[in-house]
C-alpha cells in the first residue's frame, strides 16, 4: 500500500510496519450517531462499552435513533442503561446540535479538518480529540493527528526516545516528528496504536488508553 512505503521512509518507523499489517478505513455517514457512541466509550473497556451501546440502540428497538428521538429520551432512561449524569448531557447536546445546525455527512465531508473541528467543538462535551476521532474513523481522513491522545504520546516516547519533562515542548517534538508521515498520519497513528496496543475505544476499536480530554 502506498501509505506503508511512504512511513518506511522513517527508518524507526519500520518496525511498526514490520509485521505487514495494513489498516483501511471505512466511512460512517451518520456523524450524530457516531459522536454519540464515541462519547458513551470514552473511558470504558471495548466490552463495557459494546454492552452499553447495545442497551442504547435497544431504547430504539434497535433501529438507528434520529437525533429527535436522542434529544427527546427522558435523562433518567439515558441514566439508567449505565451513563454518567454528564455522558448523557453530553449526547442529548450532539443531537440537540445536529437538529438545530446540522451534522451533515455531506455538509462536513466538504469541510476541511480544522473547520470541522471548529464547528464540532461548539458542543459542550465535544472536544478536540473527539472530533480527531471522528475525521479518523468515520470521515476517514488520512491525514489526522491525534497530538493529545495519551497512547500516540506513550508509543512516540519510547519509539524515539522523546523528552517527557515538559508536556508542551513534548507536543512540538510529535508535531515535528509527525510532518515526515503527511499526507499519512492516521495510518501511522494507527499504527502506533497497535504498537502499543492501546488503540482508542471509539467506533468499536479496541482501547485500554483514552485520550486526554473528556471530549
Amino acid at each position: 500500500m502506498e501509505y506503508v512505503l511512504h512511513l518506511s521512509k522513517d527508518k524507526k518507523f519500520l518496525q511498526l510496519l514490520s509485521s505487514g499489517n495494513t489498516h483501511t478505513l471505512k466511512k460512517k455517514k451518520n456523524l450524530c450517531l457516531y459522536l454519540c457512541g464515541s462519547i458513551m466509550s470514552q473511558q470504558l473497556s471495548t466490552k463495557v462499552a459494546a454492552v452499553i451501546y447495545d442497551r442504547f440502540l435497544a431504547l430504539y428497538n434497535n433501529e438507528v435513533p434520529t437525533a429527535e428521538a436522542i434529544e427527546a429520551t427522558p435523562f433518567e432512561t439515558l441514566r439508567a442503561i449505565g451513563l454518567s449524569n454528564a455522558k448523557v448531557s453530553y449526547i442529548q447536546n450532539v443531537a440537540r446540535f445536529d437538529i438545530e445546525h446540522g451534522i451533515n455527512y455531506k455538509v462536513l465531508n466538504k469541510m476541511d479538518n480544522e473547520a470541522i473541528i471548529t464547528y464540532l467543538t461548539q458542543i459542550k462535551g465535544v472536544g478536540r480529540w473527539t472530533v480527531e476521532m471522528m475525521l479518523m474513523f468515520a470521515l476517514c481522513r488520512e491525514d489526522v493527528f491525534a497530538v493529545d491522545d495519551l497512547g500516540i504520546q506513550q508509543a512516540m516516547v519510547k519509539l524515539y526516545k522523546l523528552n517527557t519533562d515538559d508536556k508542551k515542548a513534548l507536543k512540538l517534538d510529535m508535531l515535528r516528528i509527525s510532518k515526515k508521515w503527511s499526507p499519512y498520519r492516521t495510518y501511522a497513528c494507527l499504527h502506533l496504536w497497535n504498537w502499543k496496543d492501546n488503540t482508542p475505544n471509539t467506533a468499536g476499536k479496541k482501547s485500554t488508553a483514552k485520550g486526554k480530554n473528556a471530549g
